[in-house]
């Protein structure tokens, strides 16, 4: 298949530039790919649409505040996105990979001032990321607390407020690392998490820190030419437990989101789930065979994305297309802060 298949024609005034009243008011549309069916419901009709046993499985990263504003010892001004903060390598810690804006791209050994309090060394290039050592005793995730700004998806045109510090992550959000929102995630609040507990679902947690790759465009048309973004994951043996009794039980395993469904896949091997930690590159097209999850939960997607890529291997390719033209007609809300999906397996 050619990225021009999945493609869409999407209204500006569609893109959801701040999220619904309160996480849970948001439209959801169910597109049952077993039954080719598409159907208009609200999200809070969820629980209503599980059984006892079923079990959801969430991601836990939290979204740190990876956008910094500074400037160049030339005086010109830049603009860094941390895309991930690197262990301590050969005794030399605070080190971050990044994305740079500027008129012109910062040398290596050159300095960038942020700020006027954080400088950050430029050590090398890598591809389209740049390295960047930041000077002082205090730790990056500590540096991007105190100065960073929530790092917004370029489709959204408005700068970082309140409401999206508290709205741009989830409720569970738990371990640091994230440049960019489990978007499923952010339609659950604490009274649906109660809800479907009450229904008898069980709840699960993984952990895939999202990197800014996510909104990487699909350059090539032969989607089998592009190189999918590597990201970190990490699934326990609690987690693991967890999926095998609920499938056992006759429960389906229901992923929030694209993330939780590349984890878990990426975890699958021989048809089992493995609990441990890595980087994965799974890109997920049609034609892939999905080894655990059942149901998936998500946003609407950009065009011509890998994203839009996983949900037509999972749903069918003209299912998803079509399911797209019926939300674009009924004007529901897309991308992060938009409208959800609840998909079943095709």
């Amino acid at each position: 298949m050619k990225t021009s298949d999945f493609d869409y024609i999407l209204p500006q005034e569609l893109i959801a530039q701040h999220p619904a009243a309160t996480r849970s008011a948001s439209r959801m549309l169910h597109l049952d790919g077993a039954a080719d069916s598409v159907t208009d419901r609200q999200f809070i009709d969820l629980p209503n649409l599980i059984k006892p046993h079923d079990i959801f499985v969430f991601n836990d990263t939290k979204v740190i505040k990876a956008r910094l504003f500074g400037i160049k010892e030339t005086g010109g001004s830049v603009e860094v996105l941390v895309e991930r903060i690197l262990p301590a390598i050969d005794g030399i810690a605070n080190v971050a990979m990044t994305h740079v804006r500027a008129s012109k791209s910062p040398k290596p050994g050159s300095r960038l001032l942020f700020a006027n309090q954080v400088t950050a060394v430029m050590v090398r290039r890598v591809e389209d990321l740049f390295e960047l050592a930041f000077e002082g005793d205090a730790s990056v995730y500590d540096i991007l607390a105190k100065i960073g700004e929530v790092p917004l998806p370029p489709y959204i045109t408005h700068e970082a407020v309140g409401e999206d510090e508290s709205r741009y992550q989830t409720v569970y959000a738990k371990v640091d690392g994230s440049v960019a929102a489990p978007t499923a995630g952010l339609h659950f609040d604490e009274a649906m998490l109660a809800a479907l507990q009450a229904r008898g679902a069980a709840l699960a947690y993984v952990t895939l820190h999202v990197g800014a790759g996510t909104f990487r465009p699909v350059r090539d048309d032969d989607i089998a030419a592009h190189k999918m973004h590597s990201e970190w994951y990490s699934i326990s043996e609690a987690t693991v437990a967890a999926i095998n009794q609920a499938k056992a039980r006759g429960g389906r395993v229901i992923a929030v989101g694209t993330t939780s469904l590349r984890t878990l896949e990426s975890a699958s091997k021989n048809g089992a789930l493995h609990a441990g930690s890595g980087e994965t590159t799974l890109f997920v097209t049609p034609g892939f065979q999905f080894q655990t999850v059942d149901r998936l939960v998500t946003n609407f997607h950009l065009p011509k994305s890998t994203l839009m890529m996983l949900v037509s291997a999972f749903a069918g390719y003209e299912n998803t297309m079509a399911a797209y033209r019926h939300a674009v007609v009924n004007q529901y809300r897309f991308f992060s802060y938009g409208d959800a999906m609840l998909i079943e397996k095709k």
